[in-house]
């Protein structure tokens, strides 16, 4: 499970080192691909793969299946960190999500996500108060 919060950063070529915390477990491969919110999604490969394996089973006759499988899958980059435990963020997806040199890197269980951080700061301020009045309705019972 990924957690907690991280501030690495990009360098000149776009590539950022992965929390130390997490390379082992990606050091096999992993996919960066757009996440929702303007953030990226960075899943293990074998997590990747039991996602895309699961959309599969979706009916494409529906139009938003289509649509959020196009989108998600069309971002989708294989990458392999370096023995530096540096990952390569493709142009397309720096652009998606607005990174800049300062990123803010965030465990979110299954996955990583990327946040350029301003707009992780802007999202958290948002938010905040959304996530204390809403815990029992969200997940009702757990706190």
């Amino acid at each position: 499970m990924f957690l907690g919060t991280h501030t690495p950063r990009l360098d000149d070529k776009g590539r950022m080192f992965l929390p130390a915390k997490f390379r082992e477990r990606l050091a096999g491969g992993l996919v960066v691909t757009r996440g929702q919110e303007r953030c990226l999604y960075v899943f293990p490969m074998s997590e990747f793969e039991r996602i895309a394996t699961s959309m599969q089973a979706t009916p494409t006759s529906n139009r938003a299946v289509r649509d959020y499988q196009r989108v998600f899958l069309s971002g989708a980059s294989d990458e392999i960190p370096d023995k530096q435990g540096r990952v390569t963020i493709p142009a397309t997806l720096r652009e998606y999500a607005g990174l800049s040199h300062e990123c803010t890197v965030i465990g979110a269980g299954a996955r990583l996500e990327v946040w350029d951080t301003g707009a992780w700061t802007a999202y958290l301020e948002q938010t905040e108060q959304r996530f204390s009045d809403q815990s029992e309705e969200v997940v009702p019972g757990l706190l």
